[in-house]
């Protein structure tokens, strides 16, 4: 497994310096996530995956800086449980897992088409890394915000029972509920 600059120079050979986002560029908002997720007292394997989360692109962004056939190299490079949370952040289908992950802690894969169901941590881990991500995303970007943050704030305190205590009282304070 590599050190955080490792991962760090991997991400900007990979072009993530180049990509915009909002904030700035892809690589800026990758680092954002990862040392949010350390302020917020996750664990190394979360804030690793935070820092590497849209490596195979996601629902919401989908520019991949990496093959999914390569999910090898990744896990060289973060360890195989931080590389497991980029894949199914990643994999996740979010019109078909987030208004009811609370309820059934399922999400559909939709690069394997069909349904996992996560144990507790790995939920965990992506519920928190969501949040983050999306936090992140609306302080960038006020234009979400408006659109979007009575969605969160509703989505959020459904997945309250899901989230790690600290990450569930930054969305508050981010989206003020």
């Amino acid at each position: 497994m590599s050190t955080d600059r490792d991962v760090r120079g991997w991400l900007r050979r990979r072009g993530a310096d180049r990509i915009a986002h909002p904030g700035g560029t892809l690589y800026a908002h990758l680092c954002r996530v990862g040392e949010r997720l350390a302020v917020l007292g996750c664990d190394s394997a979360v804030q690793a995956a935070g820092l590497t989360h849209a490596v195979y692109g996601t629902d919401g962004f989908d520019v991949a800086l990496l093959d999914r056939a390569e999910r090898a190299v990744l896990r060289d490079l973060v360890g195989a449980d931080a590389e497991e949370i980029v894949y199914l952040y990643g994999a996740c289908d979010r019109s078909r897992t987030w208004p009811t992950l609370a309820e059934t802690g399922q999400v559909f894969d939709r690069f394997a088409g069909r349904v996992r169901t996560p144990d507790p941590a790995r939920l965990r881990s992506l519920v928190d890394l969501s949040i983050v991500n999306e936090l992140d995303v609306v302080e960038h970007d006020p234009g979400i915000a408006d659109r979007h943050g009575a969605y969160f704030r509703d989505l959020f305190a459904s997945w309250a029972p899901l989230a790690s205590e600290q990450v569930v009282r930054d969305a508050q304070r981010v989206l003020r509920t």
